[in-house]
C-alpha cells in the first residue's frame, strides 16, 4: 500500500516575498493589457499553471522522495496522473496562454528547488543559471536574424525546450529509485541506459570482448540517449508550436530555439557541466580562476549546444518538410523534379504520395538527429575508453605522422565537423528560396470521428 506524505509547503519570508512579487506582477501586467483593450487570459493561464504545477511536483516529490515505501500498483497510478497532468501542460491553449503555462511550471519548479537546497548550493545554481543564460539569448539572436519571430513565440519555444529534459529526468529519478511499475496486465522497471547496453552487448554480441564490449555498449548506450531526447524535443516543439508554422523556415527556426533551451537546462542540472565549473572554479579554489571558469564555459557553451541546435535544427528541417508535404511536392514537380519511388509506393500499395513522403521525411529527420547526437557524443569519449586515454591525434598515430599533426587535440576533429560545418549546413538551409516561402498556417482539427 502507498504510504506518502506530501512535502509540507515552506510560507517562508522569502518565498512569500518572491511569490507576492510575481504574482502581483502577473496580474498587473492583465490588468493593463485590459485596459489596453487587447484579448488576454495571463490570470487564467497562471492559476491553471500554478494549479497543475503544484499537483505534479507535489505528487512526484512525494513518491521519489527518499525512504517513501509504496505499492508497484499504486506508484503506476500516480505515474499515469504525471503523465495526464504533463500532457495538460502542453495542451490546446493559445500561444501566449502556452508560453505563460510553462513559464508559471519552470518558476515553481525552480522555487521548489532552490528552497530545499542549502544556501551554497542555491548560490552555485543561481550562478551557473545566469550564466548560462547569457550564451543561450546570444544563441537566440544568431538564428533569429534571418526570420523575426514575436517574443511570446520564442520564449513559447525555449521554454518548451526546457522542460524537454523534464521526462528525461523524471525516468533517470525513478531509476535510481529502483522502482517497479504494476498496470495489472504487464509491469515496467526502468533501467539505466547504459547497464542495459552492456547486458545486451554481452549477451547478444559473441564476438564482443573486453575492450570490444565497452565501445559497442557505449555507443549503443548513445545511442539510446540520442534517440530519447532528441524524441524529446521533437515532441516538445509540435506540442507547442505547430499551428505556428507558416514555412520550412519556422519550423527550422523554432526547432533550433527548442534545441538551445534544452541546451541551457542541461547546462543547469547536469552536475558535470556549469555547477561543476562554478563550485571547481569559483567556490572551491582557494582564489576564484575566473579564466578557468570563462574558458569552461565557452567551450561548453559553443561546442555542445551547437551539437543540439545542429540535430534539431536538422530535423526541424525535415519536419517541416513533412509539414508543408503536398505544396512542396507540388512545387517541386512543377520545376520538374520526379519522385519515382514515391509514384512506385503509390502504385504497388495504393497509399497517397503525399502521406509517404510526410513519413520517410518525419523518420529521415528523426534518424539523421538520432545519429548526429550519438556520433558526437561517442567522438568525445572514445578517448577516455582507449587504452592510455589518448588526447591527440599523436597519441593515437604514433611517429608516422609529421610534428605538425601530432598535438592537434582529437576533441578538435569533432568539434570543426559540428561547429564550422553545422553553422554552414544550418545557414544553407535557412537561405534555400523553398525554405523561405510563406505556404499559411496549418489548421488543427480534434476530431473524434470522421
Amino acid at each position: 500500500m502507498l504510504s506518502f506524505s506530501l512535502p509540507s509547503l515552506d510560507f517562508s519570508l522569502g518565498r512569500s516575498i518572491v511569490v507576492a512579487c510575481a504574482v502581483l506582477a502577473i496580474a498587473s501586467l492583465d490588468l493593463v493589457r485590459r485596459m489596453e483593450k487587447q484579448p488576454t487570459q495571463l490570470l487564467f493561464a497562471t492559476v491553471f499553471g500554478t494549479a497543475l504545477s503544484v499537483a505534479l511536483i507535489q505528487i512526484s516529490s512525494g513518491f521519489l522522495k527518499p525512504g517513501a515505501t509504496h505499492s508497484s500498483f499504486a506508484l503506476a497510478a500516480l505515474v499515469v496522473l504525471v503523465f495526464f497532468g504533463w500532457k495538460a501542460l502542453f495542451g490546446p491553449w493559445g500561444e501566449q496562454n502556452k508560453a505563460t503555462m510553462l513559464g508559471t511550471f519552470l518558476f515553481w519548479m525552480t522555487l521548489h528547488l532552490l528552497w530545499t537546497e542549502d544556501p551554497r548550493q542555491r548560490s552555485i545554481h543561481l550562478i551557473a543559471a545566469g550564466t548560462a543564460l547569457i550564451p543561450a539569448a546570444i544563441w537566440c539572436m544568431l538564428f533569429l536574424k534571418y526570420h523575426t519571430e514575436r517574443i511570446s513565440r520564442v520564449l513559447l519555444l525555449f521554454f518548451s525546450g526546457m522542460l524537454a529534459t523534464v521526462p528525461i529526468l523524471f525516468y533517470d529519478a525513478l531509476v535510481h529509485k529502483g522502482v517497479e511499475l504494476q498496470f495489472f496486465l504487464f509491469r515496467i522497471q526502468p533501467e539505466n541506459f547504459s547497464q542495459a547496453a552492456q547486458t545486451f552487448v554481452s549477451g547478444h554480441v559473441r564476438s564482443a570482448a573486453g575492450l570490444r564490449v565497452v565501445i559497442l555498449s557505449s555507443l549503443l548506450s548513445f545511442l539510446i540517449v540520442g534517440i530519447i531526447e532528441e524524441v524529446s524535443k521533437y515532441w516538445a516543439l509540435t506540442h507547442s508550436a505547430k499551428a505556428l508554422f507558416s514555412s520550412i523556415d519556422d519550423v527550422l527556426q523554432l526547432s533550433i530555439i527548442v534545441a538551445i533551451g534544452f541546451s541551457f537546462a542541461e547546462n543547469i542540472i547536469n552536475p558535470v557541466y556549469f555547477t561543476a565549473f562554478v563550485n571547481e572554479y569559483l567556490f572551491h579554489a582557494a582564489a576564484p580562476d575566473v579564466g578557468g571558469f570563462l574558458s569552461n564555459v565557452l567551450g561548453r557553451s559553443v561546442l555542445t549546444t551547437m551539437v543540439h541546435v545542429v540535430s534539431t535544427g536538422v530535423m526541424g528541417y525535415f519536419f517541416g518538410l513533412a509539414i508543408f508535404a503536398g505544396p512542396y511536392l507540388a512545387e517541386q514537380r512543377a520545376e520538374g523534379h520526379m519522385y519515382r519511388i514515391l509514384a512506385a509506393v503509390h502504385r504497388v500499395f495504393h497509399l497517397q504520395e503525399t502521406s509517404v513522403f510526410r513519413v520517410q521525411m518525419l523518420l529521415t529527420g528523426l534518424v539523421c538527429a538520432t545519429l548526429l547526437h550519438t556520433f558526437f557524443n561517442f567522438l568525445v569519449t572514445v578517448p577516455d575508453l582507449l587504452p592510455g586515454n589518448p588526447r591527440t591525434i599523436g597519441d593515437v598515430a604514433g611517429n608516422s605522422l609529421p610534428v605538425i599533426f601530432k598535438n592537434i587535440p582529437l576533441l578538435l576533429l569533432p568539434a570543426m565537423f559540428y561547429v564550422v560545418g553545422g553553422f554552414w549546413l544550418l545557414t544553407n538551409l535557412f537561405l534555400r528560396k523553398e525554405n523561405l516561402r510563406e505556404r499559411g498556417h496549418l489548421v488543427i482539427r480534434e476530431m473524434l470521428a470522421d
